[in-house]
């Protein structure tokens, strides 16, 4: 079967991203897809990870051909995505757990030390929670608290905290690259629009802070 090519040159995230997945789930063995971001490499690769789905990485001209190959007698190598016993609520008819979504680093809009400082006690009194989150997602002027040079150490620290009990953290790779921030990242995995508001939709209750 002939190699289906997409030309994402130029796409944001998460357009490359939704191309590929529509694609793959229409049940497409045999997709390429160009890319010129490193966002976009990382967030294709992902989406093979988590399909099970062979994925190789090319440089071209200009940027990436990101290959995903099922089938055709092509041996393929799932990735296994370990499954973490998340602390939080379990399942119901409503959704899992609860996300908490951070798209700004302050609470609120008013004095801008004061609401630094609320932002990071929240995060703190959320570490030391027994119900811990399914996921927080940074989005946003809310991933300066964990990347980059003027990052919060208390955040970065407290998020970890989450993390290792079992929170996924996810960070807009977009927001990442908006702020000049994408290579100082402290803790948490980038991502991108169509993955976090997946997790918002998954959940049965958002906390925005």
């Amino acid at each position: 079967m002939e190699t289906k090519i997409i030309d994402a040159f130029g796409l944001q995230c998460p357009k490359p991203l939704v191309l590929a997945k529509k694609e793959l789930d229409a049940g497409c063995s045999d997709l390429a897809v160009q890319v010129d971001n490193e966002t976009a490499v990382k967030n294709l690769s992902r989406l093979g990870a988590k399909k099970g789905i062979a994925v190789t990485v090319d440089a071209i001209e200009g940027g990436w051909l990101v290959s995903f190959t099922t089938g055709n007698g092509t041996e393929t190598q799932p990735v296994e995505i370990p499954q973490v016993a998340l602390a939080g609520p379990s399942c119901g008819p409503a959704g899992c757990g609860y996300a908490v979504f951070v798209n700004h680093d302050q609470v609120g809009e008013g004095n801008p030390e004061l609401g630094r400082n609320l932002v990071k006690m929240a995060l703190y009194t959320l570490s030391e929670s027994d119900e811990v989150p399914s996921s927080i997602l940074f989005m946003n002027g809310g991933v300066k608290l964990i990347a980059g040079p003027g990052a919060e150490q208390q955040c970065v620290d407290n998020v970890k905290a989450l993390q290792e009990k079992g929170a996924e953290v996810l960070v807009c790779g977009t927001c990442l690259n908006f702020f000049g921030i994408g290579d100082d990242l402290k803790v948490g995995e980038v991502s991108n629009m169509y993955d976090i508001l997946s997790r918002m939709q998954e959940a049965a209750k958002v906390i925005t802070l």
